[in-house]
C-alpha cells in the first residue's frame, strides 16, 4: 500500500477517519500528500451504483476531464 501512496498526487478518501487511518499506518508515505475527504458515509456495498454515482459527482470537481 505504501508504494501506491508514494506515486499518488491526490488521495481521495470517503471519510476523514480513512485519512487518519492512512496517516497512522503509513506516516512517511503520507507526508505532504494532498488528501481529499469526500464526506461519503462508508455505508455502501462494493460498486453499489449509488456509491459510484456519488463518487463520480464529488471527484469530478477535482479531476475534471480525467473521468471521461
Amino acid at each position: 500500500m505504501a508504494i501506491q501512496i508514494g506515486w499518488a498526487d491526490i488521495i481521495f478518501v470517503m471519510e476523514k477517519s480513512h485519512a487518519n487511518r492512512l496517516c497512522g499506518r503509513f506516516p512517511e508515505a503520507m507526508d505532504g500528500k494532498n488528501v481529499v475527504a469526500l464526506h461519503i458515509p462508508d455505508d455502501y456495498t462494493y460498486m453499489q451504483s449509488e456509491l459510484v454515482d456519488e463518487l463520480r459527482a464529488k471527484v469530478s470537481g477535482h479531476l475534471g476531464t480525467y473521468l471521461n
